[in-house]
């Protein structure tokens, strides 16, 4: 786990965001390339690598949703794009959804677009409650059924993701 080693933090979903915020700071100013101009070349090129991870793990680290993904990934849990199956009860419940999305691609009508956003938004609050408590738990002691089900929610969140953007490019209120 690169980033959460070079901050120095443990391995989470939930971590305290103003300590990473501390430690992306304080490194921002260690490797900052500007210091070093008159370094040698390879110096200039271990700085230029350091804030150049600095900044790509503070950008990983201090999004939930990145996060997650990052520590799926390295935890070889998502197998990758295209290769994670959805659950077919999940993508049956998703029926009702996306043949409301077509009809309003075809029939833009801002009540039921809101009330197709407002459907989503309780389903994900649903998925979340089941997997909150694995959030809350020490990475390491997290169980491969537990580890699975925050792989199925990373999904399934991602998957309503992309249904909200398709509703919010044709709604015209938000």
């Amino acid at each position: 786990m690169e980033y959460f080693d070079f901050y120095d933090i443990p391995v989470s979903f939930l971590i305290d965001e103003k300590e990473l915020k501390k430690q992306f700071l304080k490194k921002s100013r260690a490797f900052h390339p500007d210091f070093f101009t008159l370094e040698s070349e390879e110096k200039q090129e271990e700085i230029l690598k350091s804030s150049t991870l600095n900044n790509a793990a503070y950008k990983v680290l201090k999004d939930f949703d990145l996060r997650m993904k990052y520590i799926l990934d390295q935890k070889e849990i998502l197998k990758g794009e295209g290769q994670d199956k959805l659950d077919q009860a999940f993508l049956m419940e998703m029926m009702d959804i996306n043949e409301a999305l077509m009809e309003l691609q075809f029939e833009p009508n801002d009540t039921e677009i809101q009330k197709l956003l407002s459907q989503i938004k309780s389903f994900e609050q649903g998925l979340i409650a089941e997997v909150d408590s694995f959030f809350q738990k020490d990475f390491n002691s997290l169980s491969l059924d537990q580890l699975d089900s925050i792989k199925q929610y990373y999904l399934k969140k991602k998957y309503l993701s992309r249904l909200e953007e398709n509703l919010a490019k044709m709604d015209l209120s938000l």
